[in-house]
């Protein structure tokens, strides 16, 4: 049995409405006609151009971030987004994206970093928007917790960084896959022990350590997104049986390609 991509649009708006998206997002169909008949889906974090490549031959590539985030004028082949849309126009692959709706609703992004970190109990860390998890694990300190992150985390080339006593005893736990700082004052406020986001900037997590916010594990954006991708081709595979071929890129798409520690004296 054929399906169109209008029928997987379905799927997807009926699990992860778009009116569930923030205001100054943008997601949905970027490129394509949703009667097309689909029978190959590539997913991915981000819509760059090794994946836009990667994705040659299927029919459809969905991204967790949008192609245009803030609009554009332009769509010449001058530079590598105008290249993309071209690419993907000429040989038939749609382009379609699920991001602040991909992370707040059921089975989405928050709740795949949840799970993958052993989460139970699991609850919004925003009940407005459904974005971000708090749960609860067993007590353990927040250097066992971090290794433990480290361990199920994808592997890239950023690592991860921790703040706050490594030592201290922790078993309530927030979550919240890309930039996360400004949930800092909710994980605080949800009695979070410590915080796993990304993207956390100096300021913001020097300022909430020092006024006793809960412990910080930072890891990459990509990274944390990333655990959402097995679970949605589950989704896929699951509605549409053998009618579509679903595969997941494994490409690490972090902007950074080499972390070196720095060195140099202090003094």
């Amino acid at each position: 049995m054929s399906v169109t991509l209008g029928q997987l649009i379905q799927f997807m708006e009926h699990r992860y409405p778009p009116a569930t998206a923030e205001s100054w997002d943008r997601v949905g169909l970027v490129v394509g006609n949703r009667s097309q008949p689909i029978s190959r889906v590539l997913l991915a974090v981000d819509p760059v151009p090794e994946v836009v490549a990667e994705a040659r031959g299927y029919d459809l590539l969905l991204t967790h971030h949008p192609l245009y985030l803030r609009g554009t004028s332009f769509l010449s082949e001058d530079e590598a987004k105008g290249r993309m849309v071209t690419d993907l126009i000429r040989r038939g692959t749609a382009l379609y994206c699920a991001h602040t709706n991909g992370d707040a609703n059921a089975g989405g992004v928050a709740d795949a970093l949840a799970d993958l970190l052993g989460l139970t109990g699991t609850e919004p860390l925003i009940p407005e928007s459904g974005l971000g998890r708090i749960g609860t694990v067993p007590a353990q300190t927040v250097r066992e917790f971090a290794h433990l992150v480290v361990e199920r985390l994808p592997a890239g080339p950023t690592g991860l960084l921790v703040g706050g006593d490594l030592d201290a005893v922790i078993s309530r736990v927030a979550v919240s896959g890309g930039s996360g700082d400004s949930f800092l004052e909710a994980a605080r406020a949800a009695g979070a022990e410590v915080y796993v986001t990304a993207d956390l900037r100096h300021h913001p997590a020097s300022e909430h350590l020092i006024n006793g916010g809960p412990a910080l594990i930072c890891g990459s954006h990509w990274a944390t997104e990333w655990p959402w991708l097995p679970r949605l081709q589950a989704q896929l595979r699951a509605e549409f049986a053998d009618s579509l071929q679903v595969d997941v890129s494994a490409q690490v798409t972090e902007p950074w390609a080499l972390h070196l520690p720095t060195k140099g004296p202090t003094r």
